[in-house]
């Protein structure tokens, strides 16, 4: 079995795998301030719930964009699991061919889902994670990651609403009705959840376009991914677990990396 980890800016994502059968996921606040036995004990916790042996885990591979935490999390998994992981950046083997100005730029998740989309879809595709930021990642069908765009997320721009705005109250994400509102609250949700839904249809338009190639899949993850794709015209599927499965995909090309 292997332990693979998303760290992001909100949510730490967790999964177990055998083989390629995903067999727990959970999922944890990313707190910056937490201590290597905190992670440890947070992480224990979840194996002891469901019953996993952590002595049966043989690697570690984490994809982090949080780099405030990571000492931490490494100090953890060295303790609890007497395994060094395998840190998803510069030197690991992808299969993709990298086209960003400068690859040491792209975000490790985005590396990862454009690992998991191509292996499971085919190329062309395209990415789109709903996170604490929305992410589009394109990837052509020679298996180059060709670059993106980065938008606020959606729970950001609630929030700037709110922050900035002195009469406009902080709201539940959850898709009104309709887009006329008929208050304040079901106004700031049909702009905000409406309006992202317009740019993600957009800018995927325009991707399309520029990639200059036929059959394009777009397939969409992330914490918000149902709330926002099920209303686009431009997304095909969502897959919930496209991180945690380029982790598993990307440990498979990097077996002899572990480190005991």
């Amino acid at each position: 079995m292997i332990l693979v980890m998303d760290v992001g800016n909100t949510n730490i994502v967790l999964g177990v795998y055998e083989g390629k059968g995903l067999l727990h996921h959970w999922r944890m606040g990313t707190d910056r301030e937490k201590t290597s036995d905190e992670f440890g004990m947070f992480i224990i916790n979840f194996f002891n719930y469901e019953k996993v042996d952590k002595d049966k885990i043989e690697a570690v591979v984490i994809a982090s964009v949080v780099p405030q935490i990571m000492y931490s999390l490494e100090h953890a998994i060295r303790k609890y699991f007497k395994l060094t992981p395998i840190i998803v950046g510069p030197g690991i083997k992808t299969g993709l061919n990298i086209k960003y100005e400068n690859p040491r730029e792209v975000g490790a998740d985005r590396i990862v889902n454009a690992v998991a989309a191509y292996e499971l879809y085919g190329g062309p595709v395209i990415v789109v994670d709903f996170g604490t930021a929305t992410k589009v990642c394109a990837i052509s069908s020679k298996g180059e990651y060709l670059g993106g765009a980065i938008c606020p997320g959606v729970k950001i721009a609630a929030e700037a609403l709110f922050q900035r705005a002195a009469k406009l109250p902080r709201i539940e994400l959850v898709k009104p009705d309709n887009v006329i509102g008929r208050n304040t609250v079901t106004n700031l949700q049909s702009g905000i959840i409406f309006g992202h839904v317009g740019q993600v249809d957009y800018i995927v338009k325009r991707i399309k376009k520029e990639m200059k190639e036929e059959g394009v899949k777009v397939i969409a993850t992330g914490g918000l991914a149902r709330l926002i794709a099920n209303e686009t015209e431009s997304i095909d599927e969502i897959n919930g677990y496209l991180t945690l499965h380029g982790l598993r995909i990307i440990y498979e090309r990097n077996k002899s990396m572990e480190v005991h």
